[in-house]
């Protein structure tokens, strides 16, 4: 404890230091002339050779101190292999879950810390006044990603210690004992430490280093080629520590009451209310006793922004109705699907237009005004896509609504609400002075300090991942009784989370097995959640602010992921626990470019990967079996399914279904009538995606893309018209037997026209490798420039009035077909 109190000052130096104010002041300001007197020049305005000195004495003292920590990070990774080998065997002392969780990220962090030490090492030993190591520093701010992920994991992995000493005697003496070497030339050989106070080294270490870098900079004449190295490395560490703070310093997080009792911030974020039938963007504050609904004031320039109250509710008043219980929520017109993708689609230009002007060293200017831009959509995208109501109640009288994106959200928010509320808690009312102290005290305890869309992350910033994600899940375990289960999976998308596949429900089970594949399209997504729910089919508990059966959430896990971890071709398997539930289940990457690349099938015998025209010809049809049975089959039973085409099938299913319709199985009718209905439409998806060419072939792409560009309607219908003229017969009957299945029922599916474009454009259109290879100008990027153009060309004909293939090959006499 000692030591952590040691580090809360030294942080507060940090973060308080009144030099370092100067010093942001000064990086904000104008720049200061030499004679203007500035305390900041005042502060940095030494004799340069003193100055010199200085700095080797501050870093002969840091690399001593990182010569310690190298030590300690060693000693901590000591037990680490013999623990892994032994979990392998028949005797573990532990898990490799638990040997993960433990020691995570310590080897990159200990790899981070070897090379800066080798390299900074050299440098102070053969001093000169000449001598930079800025960018060493720089390296090292850079990767402060890493100390991110080990802050995030830390509590977990002291519990996990903590549980495993309790249970293994064998862990309980390694953990207590570590040995850490001595600096070379101490009379010490080794130290003791527990391993507790090991874990706590990797957070001490960014709060000295980033006073060491406060003190360089002190001694760094402003001339110097590491000044502004060490400027920016400073600024990175300040922006980390001042995310990280809250969880270095549980104090930060607390609020004294008027009766001198602690009120500990439990949980904040940002939350859609629906108040006087319109929506509005919350930042909602859950303390110990007490929610708190506030808003950020306006306030002019340079003065610091506060919250105002909208209400609070103490957590003794706070219930939840029960779904039959609550009424009907307030009218609230629901944003339409097609102005939701609109807005996707102009975050995503706009994003691409700010890289450019950021390539071709744009003006600042500029470039904030697209950032601005592109604010403004994301924030009504947050603001309009929530959809799933929270209510609470106070037991006084009023209810609130929210709007959420996610079950994981409401699930967490109602958990934590409930888990204070086991305590003894006193209803109160809080006078006007005590509510104005605690709302006043909600911008420094805040532990989410920005709207979570992208135009406020830092450039360096992870983008996430776009592409597709194959998951597997496997099984689950851990059920202490019987029950029909099933599993979701939610991905993020845009600053928000979104429900993307389902497995199919296991009926009266404690232990069930789906083995069921999902592929999931990627727009920038960080994190895969998985939530396992208790199927109900008890029709009286319906909710009335959606009309849908409320279900059981049994558990529910995130992971972040990692690029490096999830961009290789094998299947990684992991395990997730939730709530003492273990739900097993595999997952690999595939980037967008490298999913959508058209290799022709080596058999001609089947219909995947095969010429549309060879198809057609063989079977004697003017549109391919494939297609024309699973569009019936969609437009028996699956039309009016909310979301057909956008949700994933099983993809053991569709392989299976792949399967039969190659080898011209003659079960097929009777497989399809049996098989789930997103299955079959993501069997047709597919048979699109690995066309050797697109449907709208790869001769006529550039001209499509080019047309769809014309802003004279007239000369864009004729263009357009004339291009689907010129396309082959079997192409053609397809294509406009397509359109017309899939905007037959979109009031019916809630598949906007927008949403199909969006699911079909990039399938039906995107070119074959080496057309792309011309084309495409960021693979990486679903929303780039030349998939919005792909999307646009399918949507101009799903909104055209009806095409008839006899009507456009009538015209054909009045038209050249030459493109």
């Amino acid at each position: 404890m000692e030591e952590e109190e040691e580090a809360i000052g030294l942080l507060d130096k940090v973060l308080e230091d009144e030099d370092v104010f100067l010093l942001e002041e000064c990086e904000l300001g104008t720049p200061t002339s030499p004679g203007s007197g500035s305390p900041f020049l005042v502060a940095v305005k030494v004799e340069a050779g003193k100055g010199l000195e200085m700095r080797k004495l501050v870093l002969s003292g840091f690399l001593a101190s990182e010569e310690i920590y190298i030590n300690q990070l060693e000693a901590l990774l000591l037990p680490m292999k013999p623990l892994k080998a032994t979990a392998t065997t028949s005797q573990p002392v532990l898990t490799i879950q638990q040997i993960e969780t433990i020691f995570y990220k310590i080897q990159d962090i200990y790899e981070i810390h070897k090379e800066f030490y080798d390299n900074l090492c050299p440098k102070v030993q053969q001093w000169d006044s000449q001598v930079t190591m800025g960018h060493l520093f720089q390296k090292l701010a850079s990767q402060l990603g890493v100390y991110k992920a080990f802050v995030d994991n830390y509590k977990v992995a002291l519990e996990t210690a903590e549980k495993c000493s309790q249970s293994n005697n064998q862990f309980q003496k390694i953990s207590e004992e570590l040995k850490v070497k001595g600096p070379k030339d101490s009379k010490d050989s080794h130290t003791s430490v527990t391993m507790e106070a090991l874990l706590y080294k990797p957070i001490d270490r960014v709060t000295r280093s980033t006073l060491v870098l406060h003190d360089l900079l002190k001694h760094t004449p402003v001339d110097h080629p590491d000044y502004p190295l060490l400027q920016d490395a400073l600024r990175i560490s300040q922006n980390f520590l001042s995310s990280i703070n809250e969880d270095i310093d549980p104090r930060r997080t607390a609020v004294t009451t008027p009766k001198g009792e602690t009120r500990q911030l439990v949980k904040d974020g940002f939350l859609v209310e629906v108040s006087e039938s319109s929506r509005k963007l919350r930042h909602v504050f859950l303390f110990t006793d007490v929610l708190l609904c506030a808003k950020l004031k306006k306030t002019s320039a340079g003065k610091h922004q506060q919250y105002d109250c909208k209400w609070y509710i103490p957590l003794a008043d706070l219930v939840f109705p029960s779904p039959e219980e609550s009424e009907a929520s307030p009218q609230v017109h629901p944003f339409p699907d097609h102005e939701l993708e609109d807005m996707k689609m102009k975050i995503s230009a706009l994003k691409s237009e700010i890289q450019k002007e950021k390539a071709n060293k744009g003006q600042s200017r500029a470039i904030e005004r697209l950032k601005k831009k592109m604010f403004e959509n994301e924030f009504l995208l947050l603001l309009n896509s929530p959809t799933i109501p929270f209510r609470i109640h106070n037991r006084n009288g009023k209810s609130y609504l929210f709007l959420l994106s996610s079950d994981y959200e409401r699930s967490e928010w109602r958990e934590a609400i409930q888990k204070l509320q086991k305590k003894d808690l006193q209803a109160f009312v809080l006078s006007s002075v005590e509510l104005q102290v605690l709302t006043g005290s909600c911008f420094k305890l805040r532990t989410v300090h920005n709207i979570p869309v992208t135009s406020n992350k830092d450039d360096d910033e992870s983008p996430g991942l776009y592409g597709f994600l194959h998951v597997i899940v496997h099984s689950a375990k851990g059920f202490k009784q019987s029950a029909n289960l099933y599993c979701t999976l939610e991905v993020d998308s845009f600053g928000y989370f979104v429900s993307k596949a389902k497995t199919r429900v296991f009926r009266d089970t404690a232990e069930p097995k789906w083995d069921e594949e999902f592929e999931i399209e990627l727009e920038g997504s960080q994190s895969l959640r998985i939530l396992c729910y208790e199927k109900c089919y008890d029709k009286t508990k319906v909710n009335k602010d959606n009309n849908e059966i409320v279900d059981k959430i049994m558990g529910k896990g995130q992971i972040q992921l990692d690029p490096q971890t999830v961009e290789t071709k094998n299947w990684h398997t992991d395990v997730i626990e939730m709530n003492g539930i273990k739900v097993e289940f595999s997952m690999k990457f595939t980037s967008r470019d490298m999913s959508l690349k058209r290799t022709p099938s080596k058999k001609q015998t089947g219909v995947f990967g095969v010429k549309i025209s060879v198809v057609t010809k063989r079977e004697r049809s003017k549109v391919p079996y494939i297609v024309r049975q699973c569009v019936e089959e969609v437009e028996k039973r699956g039309i009016e399914e909310v979301g057909i085409y956008r949700i994933s099938g099983v993809a053991t299913d569709i392989q299976a279904l792949k399967a039969v319709f190659d080898a011209n199985n003659k079960d097929i009718l009777l497989m399809l009538s049996d098989m789930d209905i997103n299955a079959i439409a993501g069997t047709l998806k597919l048979y699109f995606r690995e066309l050797p060419e697109p449907l709208l072939t790869d001769r006529l792409y550039p001209a499509f893309m080019e047309g769809i560009a014309l802003s004279d309607p007239a000369a864009k219908e004729n263009c357009m018209m004339h291009l689907l003229r010129s396309l082959p017969d079997p192409n053609l009957i397809t294509f406009l037997f397509l359109l017309e299945h899939v905007a037959e029922k979109e009031p019916i599916n809630k598949m906007s026209l927008h949403n199909l474009a969006t699911v079909f454009g990039p399938t039906l259109l995107r070119p074959s490798e080496v057309e792309s290879k011309a084309h495409v100008t960021s693979a990486a990027d679903i929303w780039s420039h030349d998939v919005m153009a792909q999307v646009q060309v399918l949507l101009y004909y799903l909104q055209h009035p009806p095409i008839s293939f006899a009507e456009l090959k009538r015209n054909t006499l009045y038209f050249s077909t030459d493109v």
